[in-house]
């Protein structure tokens, strides 16, 4: 029974949420959903997850998965807020611990410090490990562990031949994720692409955002192992590890902060829950300050 893909594409952060399912199957999995953030005002827009909450109800599905590529840090995950609208388990790799865990001390979150933090993952109903099946319905699955981007990006390889693979790969005139996030390697991020390019040369790749560049002014989604192989302007066949990792180096260390940075990464981190509110009613996001002489 073949995968219906139904890509949906939020242009403010550049990303492609899916909704996945079995033709003739009801029962779904929602892949890397969103949720605005109007940072000036403090608001949080519901508009484009409710876009895909429309189109599942619209459908008649039965959300089994909310399923995470990695801990964002350009948009706000709507996976908790779908959830409550839809119902469906939370899943991202294990090593999220290992992320939240970095951020639990970045934003001094109570319970994600140190080692061994008793919150850890908790926000989470399912810790995916590497090369892990489960099933969407009728639909096998797997996970594959590709660190790089950061150390818990997991990609999903759903009925054989689609893989979505989160920020790793782009498209070929885009080339791959950055690596100078905490945890990110760039040494680690090239041996998981050239996982991923491993697979049969047919395997079509979703992509989690597009950024098109001069000249391509439509967004693309979906890519396949073959043309990443021939054509990725980062890591075709012809580039060696040792040139990759010091074009990456040298790139990300132009490369700015996303704008929403510091707010999608202290509630993704989190699965989308947002702090808690305080003796006031209103919950409040955190930015960490250092000081810098001019």
């Amino acid at each position: 029974m073949p995968a219906h893909i139904q890509p949906f594409f939020d242009p403010a952060s550049a990303t492609f949420t899916y909704v996945v399912h079995g033709e003739g199957d009801a029962r779904c999995a929602i892949i890397d959903p969103v949720l605005g953030l109007d940072v000036r005002h403090g608001r949080l827009l519901t508009e484009p997850a409710d876009r895909v909450a429309g189109y599942v109800r619209a459908q008649g599905l039965a959300v089994e998965w909310l399923l995470e590529t990695h801990v964002h840090a350009d948009h706000v995950s709507a996976s908790a807020y779908l959830k409550g609208q839809l119902g469906g388990r939370i899943g991202i790799s294990r090593h999220i611990v290992e992320v939240q865990r970095v951020f639990g001390e970045t934003f001094n979150l109570a319970g994600l410090r140190g080692p061994a933090g008793a919150a850890a993952g908790a926000d989470f109903d399912h810790l995916f490990g590497d090369d892990e099946p489960f099933a969407i319905g009728s639909l096998p699955a797997t996970t594959m562990h590709v660190p790089g981007h950061t150390p818990a990006d997991i990609a999903y390889r759903i009925d054989g031949d689609a893989v979505f693979v989160g920020d790793t790969l782009f498209h070929p005139d885009v080339g791959t994720a950055r690596c100078d996030f905490p945890g990110g390697d760039a040494t680690r991020l090239y041996r998981s692409i050239r996982r991923l390019l491993s697979l049969p040369p047919e395997t079509r790749l979703f992509l989690c955002h597009d950024y098109p560049p001069a000249g391509r002014p439509q967004v693309r989604w979906q890519t396949d192992v073959l043309t990443q192989r021939r054509a990725n302007v980062h890591v075709r066949d012809d580039m060696s590890m040792e040139d990759f990792v010091a074009m990456r180096t040298a790139r990300d260390a132009t490369l700015a902060l996303p704008n929403l940075y510091y707010p999608s990464v202290q509630i993704n981190i989190r699965a989308g829950r947002m702090p808690e509110a305080e003796d006031n009613g209103t919950a409040y996001l955190k930015v960490p300050l250092a000081l810098h002489s001019a």
